[in-house]
């Protein structure tokens, strides 16, 4: 990916925090660069910020800036080229009787009450715990995005929620909680197999999945879909 000289990327102003604890790899000190939170963001400004590895929390665009680590990195899946590998297949099989449907995001308890419960249950050791109500929704909202959840219900039940923003060229998700009940359901996989299907029926082009961290493992599953485009450097890389 060449840089182009009138990319709008280059009249952006960013900001780095001093250096912390890497919160995927815990030997590890971490710089994050942040886009000025003034900047008016638009679909096609988002969209070209995916492109080169920033993601979004809260209202907050960033991306890692570690200058002795590249650890971090930006991966999305072509869902047109995707085809499901054999555990895949028997994912896709075991929660066929579940039913997936797109919707506005919005607050409700009911949402809340699983990402409660879900924090509580698979994170309780980690930087978003305890949960609260202002938390879970300066963590996954933006007055800007356009954002929407994959909702994943066992009949009246809401047992999975993907928190995704509609780019111009695919969706970003920007996170998934489950019921801890049904983990034997791998529904964390389930709703990206499930994203893919919704991108492709929407005749996008990407799932942007945020960032690889090999060493990592909660962040090592995404190298299981292919075929994969890997951000390195400025360019995007095709592992099939």
């Amino acid at each position: 990916m060449q840089q182009d000289p009138n990319d709008e990327l280059l009249k952006l102003t960013f900001y780095a925090t001093p250096a912390h604890s890497c919160s995927y790899l815990p030997d590890k000190q971490a710089t994050t660069v942040f886009l000025d939170p003034e900047k008016q963001i638009s679909k096609k400004l988002y969209t070209r910020l995916s492109e080169s590895g920033f993601r979004r929390s809260g209202s907050h665009i960033y991306r890692p800036h570690c200058e002795q680590c590249q650890a971090c990195v930006p991966v999305r899946i072509p869902v047109a080229q995707f085809n499901p590998n054999r555990s895949q297949k028997r994912c896709l099989k075991k929660g066929a009787h579940f039913s997936a449907e797109m919707s506005a995001a919005e607050f409700s308890p009911e949402h809340y009450q699983l990402y409660e419960r879900y924090l509580s249950a698979r994170h309780h050791d980690g930087d978003m715990y305890p949960p609260s109500e202002q938390q879970y929704r300066d963590f996954l909202f933006s007055d800007w995005s356009n954002t929407e959840f994959l909702n994943i219900y066992d009949g009246q039940k809401l047992i999975t929620c993907s928190v995704v923003d509609r780019l111009s060229n695919g969706f970003s998700a920007v996170y998934t909680y489950y019921d801890p009940d049904y983990a034997k359901f791998s529904l964390g996989r389930l709703a990206i197999l499930q994203l893919i299907e919704q991108a492709k029926s929407a005749a996008m082009e990407y799932l942007y999945l945020g960032y690889l961290v090999k060493d990592c493992r909660k962040m090592k599953y995404k190298s299981e879909y292919r075929p994969l485009d890997c951000l390195v450097g400025n360019r995007w890389v095709r592992l099939n």
